[in-house]
C-alpha cells in the first residue's frame, strides 16, 4: 500500500473555468490559514483515508496505521516517503509492536512522481475540489470527506492513478 498525506484550506485551488464572453470569472473566497490534512492509502483495488484538524504528525499516522490494521486484517507493507514524521520513534515503535504485521519501505528522496497517491491528490484538488469556495472548515471537511468517498468507489480512478505511476 502506496502512503502519502496532502492539506486543504479554505483557500481554493483555482483552475481555468469558463464564464460569458467578456465577463471574467470571480472566485471569492476567504482568507484563512485553517489546514486540514488528509492521510490516505492506496492499493491496487482500493482507497483508505482519513482526514485531520492541521497538520499530520506521528500521532495521525499511528491512527491511521492501526485503521488499516483492522479494515484490512492482512500483513501491509506501507511504502511512502522519507517525511521526518514517517521516521518518528512512534512510528517505529508501533511497526515494532506489530511484529512484523506491518512493514515499512521508502521511496526515493524527491521522487513523488512514483507514489500512485499524489495522482489522487491531484485529482481530488484539480478536479474533484477545483474553484470550491467553501463557507467554513466543517464544509471543507464534510466535501472533501464525499469526493475521497466517491473515489473509492470508482475502481477506475484508482487504476488511473496507478497507470499514471507506472509511467515512470
Amino acid at each position: 500500500m502506496f502512503v502519502d498525506e496532502s492539506g486543504l484550506s479554505e483557500r481554493p485551488t483555482r483552475v481555468r473555468t469558463w464564464a460569458p464572453r467578456g465577463q471574467t470569472p470571480v472566485v471569492q473566497f476567504h482568507f484563512n490559514w485553517k489546514q486540514l490534512s488528509i492521510i490516505a492509502g492506496l492499493t491496487l483495488h482500493s482507497c483508505c483515508f482519513r482526514l485531520f484538524p492541521g497538520t499530520i504528525k506521528s500521532e495521525q499516522i499511528v491512527t491511521f496505521l492501526k485503521a488499516l490494521r483492522r479494515q484490512l486484517r492482512q500483513r501491509l507493507l506501507i511504502i511512502w516517503d522519507g517525511l521526518r514524521a514517517h521516521r518518528s520513534r512512534r512510528v517505529r515503535d508501533y511497526v515494532d509492536s506489530t511484529r512484523g504485521r506491518v512493514q515499512l519501505a521508502f521511496l526515493p528522496p524527491y521522487a513523488p512522481e512514483l507514489n500512485p497517491v499524489e495522482y489522487l491528490w491531484a485529482w481530488l484538488k484539480r478536479h474533484a475540489l477545483a474553484n470550491f469556495c467553501p463557507p467554513n472548515m466543517n464544509v471543507l471537511r464534510t466535501t472533501a470527506r464525499n469526493k475521497l468517498r466517491s473515489a473509492q468507489r470508482r475502481t477506475t480512478l484508482i487504476v488511473a492513478c496507478w497507470k499514471q505511476a507506472s509511467l515512470f
